[in-house]
């Protein structure tokens, strides 16, 4: 198994005392597609972001085990998270117009995350960004290796996103809500990249994603989370046929055009999601 997470929480402090984000998560991910789904604030990028030790420095941090291949995650040094982040675990985030270096080409920063953990020539970094671009089906990716991110659509910065990732050859790849700040005919596209690459070179992946339908049919299993925990596990393919009312009632508030409706449903929550 490549992670293991029990017992996971995740706390802020506030003036009236601790806020807890994430409460009592546990998951094993190993080579499979897992889904990430809930409501903005549920937990999902906390969750995920604790693997690469990627959080506020006021966040307090407790698990019983949290672990990457064994690597306990929570007494590792910083140069073994170094090796781990990149190199072995890629983070996707959301919008390439805020995660991209804007005074670097695309090219520069894809060759940069290469030689961080590859240790090649310039030359050799840059021609390896260049067949990475080609990769995720850039046209002309020599071109684009030489552009600046401002003269890029958001689907193609989304794609040397993904290149960058990709340099060191991970074995986990999580992408958070890859595909949110995208036009919807290019979000199935980026999805489907996402998809081969990870099924070609064997990854894990991990995806948050507020889209249900998106998640049921590019993952294996999902996990729901609601208030910083996880209320329902279950297989991507059964996700229409979950049990629990959070997950009912996400499902219910989908607008769908097999089944017209005069107003969509409100979620009615239950305190007792809570205990």
């Amino acid at each position: 198994m490549l992670v293991e997470i029990d017992n996971l929480s995740i706390a802020f402090p506030t003036p009236t005392g601790l806020s807890h984000a994430v409460r009592g998560v546990s998951l094993r991910i190993g080579a499979q597609k897992l889904g990430i789904v809930g409501e903005s604030g549920s937990g999902k990028s906390l969750t995920a972001r604790s693997l690469l030790r990627l959080l506020p420095e006021s966040a307090k941090l407790t698990a019983d085990r949290l672990t990457f291949d064994g690597i306990d995650i929570l007494r590792a040094n910083e140069r073994t998270m170094r090796d781990i982040r990149g190199k072995r675990a890629g983070l996707i985030l959301q919008d390439p117009k805020y995660a991209l270096n804007p005074v670097m080409t695309a090219g520069d920063q894809i060759a940069e995350a290469w030689r961080a953990h590859k240790k090649g020539s310039r030359r050799e970094a840059m021609q390896k960004a260049v067949d990475l671009l080609d990769q995720v089906r850039i046209r002309d990716p020599a071109r684009v290796a030489r552009a600046y991110p401002h003269e890029l659509s958001g689907g193609m910065g989304q794609r040397v996103m993904i290149a960058m990732m990709l340099a060191p050859d991970p074995e986990m790849l999580i992408a958070d809500e890859p595909t949110s700040a995208l036009d919807a005919t290019v979000q199935a596209d980026i999805l489907r990249l996402i998809e081969d690459l990870v099924s070609r070179r064997g990854m894990a992946l991990v995806l948050i994603s507020h889209d249900l339908p998106l998640v049921s049919h590019f993952c294996d299993d999902v996990v729901v989370m609601y208030a910083g925990r996880i209320v329902e596990r279950l297989r991507a393919a059964d996700l229409s046929r979950a049990e629990h009312p959070y997950t009912r009632g996400l499902l219910n508030c989908l607008p769908a055009l097999s089944r017209p409706q005069p107003s969509l449903p409100v979620m009615v929550r239950d305190p007792a999601w809570l205990a």
